[in-house]
């Protein structure tokens, strides 16, 4: 699996965590900034690059996903949600973790940094990951009421 992922400062030492482990496991990961810790960073351009990625992935028949991670988690979220097809999911459990890959076939997690051990977001990001979409009719319906207000701002 390819898995685009940024962060603000907030994150980066989780990302670079995350990097490493998620390449044991055998996935192809591209870090999307920042390379370096700055206090003062804005990370909405790392976030909305990594989302770009992961749709250009999907575009070209990739299987991809994206880790947006921040001090909360919230901001990265909105800014990664921002980019057409991008469904990204705020988690804080193994729950929510699953439902957003089951439920609304999330493209996208977004963990909050400074709410985790680094092991509990390793073992939430693998959740994630390894959760298929179910295919529910009702699931299938509703992502596409998203995308057609995405495309056309009609509500349907």
């Amino acid at each position: 699996m390819r898995i685009h992922i940024a962060t603000d400062h907030a994150g980066l030492e989780l990302s670079h965590y995350l990097i490493e482990e998620l390449g044991k496991a055998g996935h192809e990961v591209f870090d999307h900034g920042p390379q370096e810790y700055d206090p003062l960073d804005d990370y909405p351009a790392f976030c909305i690059n990594a989302a770009i990625a992961v749709r250009q992935d999907e575009e070209a028949g990739e299987q991809a996903l994206g880790i947006v991670l921040g001090g909360s988690g919230n901001g990265e979220q909105m800014a990664a949600n921002k980019v057409k097809g991008i469904r990204a999911a705020l988690v804080w459990n193994l729950d929510t973790a699953k439902l957003a890959r089951q439920h609304n076939d999330a493209n996208v997690i977004a963990v909050g940094a400074r709410q985790h051990q680094k092991e509990e977001v390793l073992e939430l990001v693998s959740a994630f990951i390894a959760e298929p979409f179910s295919q529910d009719e009702r699931h299938v319906r509703r992502i596409g009421k998203i995308a057609s207000y995405e495309q056309t701002g009609d509500i349907l």
